[in-house]
């Protein structure tokens, strides 16, 4: 049997994914990268933008064009927000929702666990599931209701493999993993944290997104605990910097609460590097509010921005709402995007001189270099040949673009 994986979306969905492939491989599959030749296509969705829906749909059509055999699932958010819509265009399609997945394909539930990451130096751990926040904008609380925590001796096993496997770098992921609390014993992520840093070994952890609600005191001290083996490193959700649309949007914060904890949070590490997602054109956002975002982006002194241009999703309240016109988001979004690149170079030149714990991930051939990440997640090149999964301890000698260039020590 040959099966087809593709994976649209956040680091949930890729963990998800390849927890699916090694199942898929247990059961004596073999997996291909050509969904011609297929007998099972997978296609694990996403939904938080309008692009993704259509992403998915597109790759539907060229499936059911060039292999309409094959036994064609659909999963993920999409296949949650979008099932009735996806029937009526692909009759063929097998929708199954995540929670039924495992017992469908594999006669079993799956708890989401992973042995390796192909083709990655960096290893990723979903840890939680699901978020009831209802933001104003946001279809996830649709497509994933059901808040769920990895029970912490499953979590621990599963990260203790995967550094005895190689991997230098531990990625926990969730939606909200700032909710994580072990359904067997009550840990929450600072204890589980403090956990993690107890197993032996030469490895560093990072968080893939947090809400700065949940990034509590007694996080920050669990974090501090583990030295160097946490990374200098957190992204931030922030949508807005304008009070009145965060309000409008029914986030659990304002601007100086933001600023508070983000203050605590610098001064609790040495040199962090702190990243955000922002929104451009919330259908509330005023000219005003908008340029209140944009200063405040310099209050904080961000590392860099993940810019999102608002896109309407059917069932949220924002949906309901007076839109702002297309081109004006655009407007906003490359303002945004403008304002990503200043910031990224300005923190890349802020470490010229300095050393830094390199982890490749690629070599660019191009370049004849291998990129990859410090603890703090700058991006860097170094000029070497030799891939290998290991810290390099290099200096930081150029910053260009938002790219730092090193040299090995």
């Amino acid at each position: 049997m040959k099966v087809f994986i593709k994976t649209f979306g956040c680091r949930v969905n890729q963990v998800e994914s390849q927890s699916v492939l090694e199942n898929f491989k247990q059961h004596g599959a073999e997996i291909t990268q050509d969904f011609s030749c297929a007998n099972i296509c997978l296609l694990n969705t996403c939904s938080v933008t309008a692009k993704a829906d259509r992403d998915a749909n597109k790759l539907i059509r060229a499936i059911n064009q060039k292999n309409p055999s094959c036994r064609l699932i659909i999963t993920g958010c999409y296949a949650m927000s979008g099932s009735e819509k996806i029937k009526q265009l692909f009759p063929n399609a097998e929708i199954i929702f995540k929670p039924e997945l495992g017992k469908k394909l594999f006669g079993q539930d799956m708890d989401w666990s992973v042995k390796q990451h192909e083709g990655k130096t960096r290893a990723f751990v979903k840890i939680q599931d699901g978020c009831d926040n209802f933001c104003s904008y946001c279809i996830v609380p649709y497509t994933r209701p059901l808040k769920t925590s990895k029970p912490k001796q499953i979590a621990l096993a599963e990260i203790e493999n995967l550094i005895k496997n190689g991997y230098k770098e531990i990625v926990l992921t969730g939606i909200n993993i700032g909710n994580y609390l072990c359904p067997q014993t009550g840990a929450d992520l600072a204890d589980l944290l403090e956990d993690i840093f107890k197993i032996e070994g030469n490895f560093r952890i990072r968080f893939s997104s947090i809400e700065i609600n949940t990034f509590s005191d007694k996080l920050i001290y669990a974090a501090q605990k583990g030295g160097e083996k946490f990374c200098n490193y957190l992204h931030l959700p922030l949508q807005s910097g304008s009070d009145a649309v965060l309000k409008d949007m029914g986030r659990h914060y304002n601007s100086k609460e933001y600023e508070a904890r983000t203050l605590k949070i610098k001064q609790a590490f040495k040199d962090i590097f702190l990243y955000c997602d922002i929104i451009a054109g919330y259908p509330s956002e005023t000219e005003e509010n908008f340029k209140q975002s944009l200063a405040f982006l310099d209050t904080i002194g961000f590392a860099g921005l993940h810019v999102f241009s608002y896109s309407p999703r059917q069932g949220t309240k924002a949906a309901l709402m007076k839109q702002i016109p297309s081109a004006e988001i655009k407007r906003r979004s490359e303002i945004l995007h403008q304002k990503d690149r200043e910031l990224r170079q300005k923190a890349a030149q802020k470490l010229i001189g300095t050393k830094q714990q390199f982890l490749a991930e690629t070599f660019i051939k191009s370049n004849n270099c291998l990129s990859g990440v410090a603890a703090n997640f700058q991006r860097i090149f170094i000029p070497q040949s030799t891939l290998k999964n290991d810290f390099t301890q290099v200096k930081i000698i150029k910053a260009q673009d938002g790219i730092c260039y090193a040299e090995e020590i």
